[in-house]
């Protein structure tokens, strides 16, 4: 909206006495400045709305009325607080936040409003999860295949328009002088590797599907501990601020040579939205948290990310960026596949992991909840260095 506003104003004074006096107004066509007041707007916001958002969740009863199933084992009574009676849900404050922001700051073009209708989409399936757990209706919030269904249904939408949608990426190769155009589903990027890889319709349909159902679902296994899914969220954000930018400008993603898509700096502003509401939430959800964000906020936030990396053909560097969420993910899927494959040839379940995911398991070793928060923090540093770094190693 301020894009538009600045340029109407600039055409409207073009010739005038005004026009030196409206100038400064050519600052918002600058991806950088609109990004950084983005996430200063998004900061602002969060920190003004957040104590409104508690209050209003308490109010509405919507909080933790159960203990964390961290809690009820004994060996952690004494290092865990009670988080029962705390506002969950609290991923309204995000959502709202990044969508207006975004909606201030950025250009309306496709890909910011496929992004938005994911994120709304996410959110409502996540807003229907915690309600019913909350109401104790649906036995206790959505099944595991009601979540899976809404996903796959979103994800292979977005597949399916993107495949729809006329040439706009190109990938230029400096050695034999090719331009590469393409749409969205059928190229993809692989780390540490030069050269698009051609996946076809059907391979690119899929790993689009998969990358936004999983990122979804891993950022929601994640969010275990007071800050932890939010902080590790605001980490590969910034690593996606950085691709977008690359991916939306045309000269720099030539000398990297990475496909050049059209439209995706403004993926830029609303990485850089969501970093702001996401510091802004983490104000109140530092440890001890002061409201959730339930899956109304995780599974939007994880889609989110997903969706922004199949638009800048980088499913594949999520993978890394995202390398709690997929510890995470990983650590519920090996334990719940070794538990029903040891029940079934022995008769007893065994586990790899003293319990999953696997922040809990290092609470039962006997971290403390910050200790756990504060390494994993320092591991998804580490792994956005590495992701970052495929921009230049390949």
């Amino acid at each position: 909206m301020f894009y538009y506003l600045s340029q109407w104003l600039l055409n409207l004074t073009a010739g005038t006495p005004w026009a030196e006096t409206f100038s400064p107004l050519r600052l918002f066509r600058y991806i950088t400045f609109r990004s950084a007041g983005a996430a200063i707007t998004a900061l602002a916001l969060s920190w003004w709305l957040g104590p409104k958002v508690i209050t209003w969740l308490k109010q509405f009863k919507f909080d933790q009325d159960y203990a964390d199933k961290a809690e009820e084992t004994g060996d952690l009574a004494a290092r865990v607080l009670s988080k029962k009676g705390t506002p969950t849900m609290g991923g309204i404050l995000i959502i709202m936040v990044l969508t207006l922001t975004t909606l201030l700051w950025a250009q309306w073009n496709t890909l910011i409003q496929l992004t938005l209708l994911s994120v709304l989409v996410l959110t409502a399936l996540g807003f229907y999860d915690d309600y019913a757990k909350i109401t104790k209706q649906s036995g206790g919030g959505a099944t595991a295949r009601v979540k899976l269904i809404v996903q796959i249904i979103l994800a292979l939408f977005v597949a399916l328009y993107l495949w729809k949608l006329p040439v706009t990426s190109e990938l230029r190769i400096p050695e034999n002088k090719t331009a590469i155009t393409s749409n969205l589903v059928s190229v993809m990027m692989v780390p540490f590797y030069k050269y698009p890889i051609h996946a076809g319709v059907v391979v690119g349909l899929l790993l689009i599907a998969f990358a936004v159902v999983g990122s979804s679902n891993a950022v929601n296994l994640t969010d275990g501990l007071d800050g932890l899914a939010i902080g590790c969220t605001l980490i590969v954000s910034l690593v996606f601020l950085v691709l977008t930018y690359v991916s939306g400008h045309a000269e720099i993603s030539k000398y990297l040579q990475v496909p050049h898509v059209i439209g995706a700096g403004e993926l830029t502003v609303f990485c850089a939205a969501m970093m702001g509401a996401g510091m802004g939430f983490l104000w109140f959800n530092c440890h001890p948290a002061q409201m959730f964000m339930g899956d109304t906020g995780s599974l939007a936030l994880g889609g989110a990310l997903g969706i922004v990396a199949v638009l800048i053909h980088q499913p594949f560097v999520l993978v890394i960026a995202g390398g709690v969420f997929v510890m995470e993910a990983a650590s519920v899927i090996l334990q719940r596949g070794w538990f029903r494959y040891t029940r079934r040839r022995t008769g007893t379940g065994r586990r790899i992991f003293l319990m999953a995911p696997i922040h809990h398991h290092f609470e039962k070793k006997g971290w403390y909840e910050s200790q756990v928060v504060t390494r994993f923090y320092i591991l998804c540093a580490l792994f956005a260095v590495i992701a970052i770094s495929t921009l230049k190693i390949r």
